[in-house]
């Protein structure tokens, strides 16, 4: 039964190389489901590592493929980088939340100590 996991594992390393690490369509794939995959996330950390590195292989596709459309032009492209990776300078969107006419909202927290503390 170990080596059936051994080679299922492998298989799947595999496949969520080819799709990017798209877990459903790597399960479909392999034949195995969902909660397979995320069993052996949780048991075998040499496992969870390689999925780990598929992951930030993927990230890394993405933004190549960001920055390959900001250096095509592309307006959307820019405003997204900025806001995600420019808030330190100021790129960042903030919104206020008002009543009607803008007038203010009053609203109170009021914060409740939990009974088991």
């Amino acid at each position: 039964m170990e080596l059936q996991n051994v080679t299922h594992k492998k298989a799947m390393l595999e496949a969520l190389e080819k799709t990017l690490g798209v877990v459903s369509t790597a399960c479909k794939i392999v034949g195995i489901s969902r909660t397979t995959h995320y069993r052996w996330l949780e048991e075998d950390p040499e496992y969870a590592a390689q999925v780990k590195d598929i992951e930030n292989v993927s990230l890394d596709f993405a933004e190549s493929q960001l920055h390959k459309q900001i250096g095509d032009g592309s307006t959307a492209a820019t405003i997204f980088y900025l806001k995600t990776k420019g808030k330190k300078r100021g790129y960042i969107e903030r919104q206020e939340i008002t009543g009607a006419d803008g007038m203010p909202t009053n609203f109170q927290i009021e914060i409740i100590e939990s009974q088991n503390e």
